[in-house]
């Protein structure tokens, strides 16, 4: 669990209507950079493609 866990109030909660992606920590993360050159490659990928199909 964490530790920084927050509680809340509200309709959701008085429902019994758990939230829990609050609990949920990310296997794997990727930094903006990396995401940004493997997006930057794939759209080069796919223009290079189209130039020589055509």
């Amino acid at each position: 669990m964490s530790s920084k866990k927050k509680r809340t109030s509200g309709p959701q909660t008085a429902a019994g209507l758990v939230r829990f992606f609050e609990d949920v920590e990310s296997k794997f993360t990727i930094s903006p950079v990396i995401l940004l050159v493997i997006a930057t490659v794939f759209v080069s990928i796919v223009v290079a493609m189209n130039l020589l199909i055509k």
